[in-house]
């Protein structure tokens, strides 16, 4: 296959708050999901940045979150992003100092969750319902550290689309970046993205977008660049045990070839892996606890798993979840 350049400019580095993104894929934040362990394999796997869990800029600017696992990361991540999610500028930015304190490239706003007690703090999605509040918001967290701010956001906080006028407020600002999922807080993850939200966002604002919504391989992540001109893709949800997508992705967007999909036996090792990290920086119990959604998705398409599924989801033993998991190895792949 010949080679291909969908990005905007071909394959020049996207500058975000003059840090260099040597690549096209984001891990999207996804709460009990985008831990250290699986942001690490992501990142093996060519990720060009990862986003972590949320955290709570009350819980940090009060001291209860400071040390927090969410802010555990290493030198290897960079670039890294932190999430945080609050609604009040002052502790925002306050929360801001404290992520700032642990050197991340990014820290990112979260605009999106449409979880009811995020929302009902006046945090997450619900800071799109007011463009002008957000703004106040961005404005003091870019005065009190040097770290760009970013930020995630949907369509809108309903049917009522309002995703290029926070972009544009947040740009005013001084936001460095905003990715888009396109959707509305009332859709949540159902129905089909409209792109169309990203394609208008883009034209709306000169700092870069990333678009976020239905990106499940190379080709979707190939079309949502060429019909929005979106700057970056984030992927979320097709990525739990999927880590290879997002080499799978950074491969085709830049010459065209198509990484293969991984074997019953990548799966079954990759799995094992994320256990092994997960055990180590979490323990035993809640490393194999919170583990669970993901090591079925590892081994969701293997040939004779479901049994297996439905016992890794009530095995505490961290060994006996390993054995599972290898049994599940000497599976040959489907023609």
């Amino acid at each position: 296959m010949g080679a291909i350049s969908v990005l905007p400019g071909g394959n020049l580095p996207v500058e975000i708050g003059g840090v260099s993104i040597k690549g096209v894929t984001v891990l999207a934040p996804l709460a009990g999901v985008t831990d250290r362990a699986f942001r690490t394999l992501c990142r093996e796997q060519g990720a060009s940045v990862a986003v972590t869990e949320m955290v709570s800029a009350k819980g940090l600017a009060d001291g209860s979150e400071r040390s927090s696992e969410y802010l555990d990361f290493d030198e290897r991540e960079h670039p890294i992003s932190v999430q945080v999610f609050g609604s009040e500028p002052h502790v925002m930015a306050e929360g801001a100092r404290v992520i700032a304190e642990r050197n991340p490239d990014f820290i990112d706003v979260n605009c999106g969750c449409p979880v009811k007690k995020i929302v009902n703090r006046n945090a997450g999605a619900a800071l799109m319902k007011d463009p002008s509040h957000l703004s106040d918001v961005i404005d003091a967290m870019v005065r009190a550290v040097d770290v760009p701010i970013t930020l995630k956001i949907r369509s809108g906080w309903d049917e009522n689309e309002n995703a290029s006028e926070v972009a544009r407020a947040a740009e005013d600002a001084g936001a460095s970046a905003i990715a888009v999922h396109a959707r509305s807080r009332s859709d949540k993850f159902a129905g089909h993205a409209d792109w169309d939200v990203i394609t208008r966002v883009k034209s709306s604002v000169d700092i870069p977008v990333i678009g976020n919504g239905d990106v499940r391989d190379p080709d979707s992540a190939s079309q949502m660049v060429s019909e929005t001109g979106c700057d970056l893709v984030m992927i979320g949800r097709w990525a739990i045990g999927n880590p290879w997508i997002f080499g799978q992705v950074e491969r085709y967007l830049s010459d065209g070839f198509r990484v293969p999909d991984p074997t019953v036996r990548d799966r079954v090792e990759m799995a094992i892996e994320h256990l092994r990290l997960s055990i180590a920086a979490k323990g035993p119990r809640k490393g194999v606890y919170e583990l669970r959604r993901s090591l079925a998705a590892y081994i969701k398409r293997i040939p004779g798993a479901r049994d297996i599924r439905a016992r890794l989801m009530t095995e505490d033993d961290p060994n006996k979840v390993a054995d599972l998991l290898a049994s599940l190895g000497e599976i040959e792949d489907e023609e």
